[in-house]
Formats: C-alpha cells, structure tokens, sequence
C-alpha cells in the first residue's frame, strides 16, 4: 500500500491502522439502526398526521401572529396608574418565585437527608421519600396552581404554595443525588474525630456540597420567575393575571409592554444568578 497522503492530513497506511483500530465507528450503519431511524421517521408522520397538522394550517396561523405583532406596536402603558400596576405586579412574579423557591429548598433539604443513600436512617423511609419526590414532580406547577386557588383562593398566597409544592419534589431529587455523591472521606474524618451523625452531617457533609445546592436553588429562582408568570394566567397573582386580562380586553399595546417587561426582568435575573452561580462554584463569572 502506497504511504500517499490523504486530503484529511493522513498518510494510506495510517487511515488503514485507524480503520482497523476503530472498526466499529467506520463500520456502516446496521439494519437495526436504519430500522429504527425508519420507524422513527414513521412514527413522527403517524403522529402529525393524527393530531391534525396541516401546513396550510400553520401558514394561516402564521400570518395572524404577523397580524397580531402589528397591532402590538408601539407598546403603550396608558396612564401612570396603570404603568404602576404593571410594575407592582411584576415585583410581585418575582416575590412569588423567590418566596416559592425559598420555601422548597428549605423543605426540601432535610428530606434529601433521608432520600439519599449515604444519610438515610430508614430504608423504607427512604423509599416513601423518594416516590414522594417523584409524586411532587410529576404534577406540573400549572396544576398545582389550579388546586392551590381552590384551597386558599385566588392570590400570590397560592402562586408561592403552587412553586413550592412542585419544586420539593425537583430540589429534593438534586439535593439527596449531590449527597450521594460527596466525598466520603471528610465525614468519615469527622466520625474518627468522635463526632456523632449530626457533627458528621453539619461539618462533613454540608460544607463540600453547599456550593452545588445553592447553585441549584438560584437556577431554579431563574426558571420559577418565568414559572410565576404563567401561574397568575390561572388567578395565582403577579403579572401573568395583568397579561391575561389585557389579552382578554385586546389591548395588544400593552400587552406587548407586559411581555417586553417580563422578557427584560427575566435576563436581568438569568444574568444575575448565572454570576452567582459561577462565584459559588468556584468558577470565574463573565464580565458585564
């Protein structure tokens, strides 16, 4: 075999050692991998096909959204009355989710203490507790919103309970999986020091995965702001409520100022929690 190079910057008789080393990635796709990509592909027709999409469907519903952001424009808020209640709304999307989250991790914390492995003092409570979590998540904080305004009425009251609720489940989850996951060592330290399960928790465990859980709590503040302004379409309080009623009344100015306040409010805290994140975790946050 001649020893030419190839365009690829290898010699014949490299690319052959190459092919020879790594036959299965040069190999050609199986039948079972092209049966599968088939099926897929079937499947995906099947799907669109029985929920009735039609792309004749979707270009008119395309030139009404066109139709919809002309008439959003310019924004406008009226007058300052109405100006201050959008904003005293939106602090209260924000208050919503930073109280929701709050409430969750603190919950949440020492029932990852008994979901994780290394910390659990019942095998069986462990296993209540972790379907727990999964019962938690599996209902979307959408419903949960729902089921809070029929227990404690319309308001904020039932926004924070509806992010809370949801987010034990998810937080509790992260927290009991980055237990698991410490390093072993510093609590094992402090057991041969004397200290009894509590010091080994509280100065073993905690310190070295306290960084990873706040930075779990701050993402999830993130995503609940967004979270929050969808819950008050449903009466939980905030400016998703504002939103929907001047969808309701066709103000489409305003709500296209709603909707650029939200967009604004949520990058700001997405921004700001993202350089937290990085501080807490050692790593060096972007410049602004």
């Amino acid at each position: 075999m001649a020893n030419t190079e190839r365009a690829d910057g290898y010699t014949e008789i490299e690319n052959a050692a190459m092919r020879a080393r790594y036959a299965s990635v040069f190999a050609p796709p199986s039948w079972g991998g092209r049966l599968f990509a088939a099926a897929a592909l079937a499947l995906l027709v099947f799907g669109l096909w029985h929920l009735g999409f039609s792309p004749s469907r979707f270009l008119n519903g395309v030139g009404s959204l066109g139709k919809l952001i002309v008439l959003m424009f310019p924004p406008e808020w009226g007058d300052t009355a109405t100006l201050w209640r959008f904003v005293k709304s939106l602090g209260e999307t924000v208050a919503i989710a930073f109280l929701g989250t709050l409430l969750a991790a603190g919950i949440a914390l020492p029932l990852s203490l008994i979901a994780a492995r290394n910390t659990t003092v019942s095998r069986v409570l462990r296993f209540f507790t972790r379907r727990s979590f999964d019962t938690l998540r599996g209902v979307d904080t959408l419903v949960w919103a729902l089921i809070w305004v029929n227990v404690v009425g319309l308001g904020p009251f039932a926004g924070v309970l509806a992010i809370a609720i949801s987010d034990i489940g998810s937080l509790g989850k992260l927290f009991s999986e980055a237990i698991e996951a410490s390093d072993q060592r510093s609590v094992e330290g402090v057991k041969a020091s004397g200290g009894a399960k509590l010091h080994t928790i509280r100065f073993g465990l905690l310190p070295q995965v306290a960084p990873v859980l706040i930075g779990q709590c701050l993402y999830y503040f993130e995503s609940n702001t967004r979270s929050a302004t969808i819950i008050g379409i449903v009466g939980a309080g905030g400016i998703g409520l504002q939103l929907s009623e001047q969808i309701r009344t066709l103000e489409w100015q305003k709500v296209a100022l709603l909707i650029i306040m939200i967009l604004i409010t949520v990058s700001i805290i997405d921004h700001v929690s993202t350089r937290l994140r990085n501080a807490i975790v050692g790593g060096k946050p972007t410049a602004i």
